[in-house]
């Protein structure tokens, strides 16, 4: 009951951002905006973390299992990548070292702020 109950919370703020993209004309997945709420409830103590804790680490080792789909569709269109693959192995090692790097100077900061 308890992991049916956290998965509900996290439905919940999905189902509400939800309907903010419908009302919000913004190019925000509304994802997005289930994320940000989820974390602002976390942040502000309306939702204990001990409340969406165990799905979400199950969501979270589950998650490669979710880009496998992309990565046979990728592999059906070899023809059409064919041409531009050089390009592509660049922009996905830039953009793969931009968001660790990102990550990492984030962690960081988040770190040093609690520590204070």
């Amino acid at each position: 009951m308890k992991y049916i109950r956290q998965f509900l919370w996290i439905l919940l703020f999905s189902f509400i951002g939800e309907v903010l993209n419908a009302w919000i004309p913004l190019p925000v997945p509304a994802s997005i905006y289930g994320l940000l709420l989820l974390f602002a409830a976390l942040l502000s103590g309306v939702i204990k973390l001990e409340a969406v804790k165990e799905v979400s680490q199950f969501l979270i080792e589950t998650m490669p299992l979710m880009f496998i789909p992309a990565a046979v569709g990728l592999l059906e269109s070899w023809g059409a990548l064919e041409g531009i693959f050089v390009q592509i192995i660049v922009v996905v090692v830039v953009s793969t070292v931009l968001v660790m790097a990102v990550s990492g100077l984030v962690t960081q900061w988040m770190i040093r702020r609690k520590e204070r």
